[in-house]
């Protein structure tokens, strides 16, 4: 069978294997049309709901982080309460076996601040990944919100309005 052969079912006459007339050509261009008032409508419909969607996943995520940020809040008071008392507890403890109330102190300090030292490089490490570096790169690699270089035949153009106060 060649390339310009008919689709099977088809005889050349305008019917089709079961002597059903094929549509004018009028008729097929409202068909066509048809179709793709359909399709638009569905496209909007679709995009409706998920405009739907990401305004109630919003909400829900505000709602979230608040009530997640106020319980953070009590866990740290209570957390920072607790330490206190089991500082408290530890320096007594030290002191009824015989040490001075100074270096009972000194070692409760140096634990504190060993525990604070090990928190801070934690943070900084994660902090380090909100930087969004992948997405950065990515978008510089399509030319979008990337920073100019010395190799840009572009870096020397200035935008007007930059240096207005």
């Amino acid at each position: 069978m060649g390339d310009n052969a008919p689709p099977s079912g088809a005889t050349g006459n305008g019917n089709d294997e079961a002597g059903n007339t094929a549509p004018g050509l009028e008729e097929s261009i409202r068909q066509v049309g048809s179709a793709g008032r359909q399709t638009l409508d569905s496209a909007t419909h679709t995009l409706r709901s998920l405009r739907r969607l990401a305004s109630a996943d919003f909400a829900l995520a505000r709602s979230a982080f608040g009530r997640g940020l106020a319980w953070s809040g009590v866990a740290i008071v209570f957390g920072a309460s607790a330490w206190l008392l089991l500082a408290a507890t530890l320096i007594a403890l030290l002191h009824s076996l015989g040490l001075s109330w100074f270096v009972s102190l000194l070692v409760t300090s140096l634990t504190s601040l060993a525990v604070t030292g090990y928190a801070i490089w934690r943070v900084t490490y994660f902090f380090h990944h909100t930087g969004m570096h992948a997405t950065r790169r990515q978008l510089s690699r399509l030319g979008l919100f990337d920073e100019p270089a010395e190799d840009d035949p572009d870096a020397d153009v200035e935008v007007p309005g930059e240096r207005t106060p």
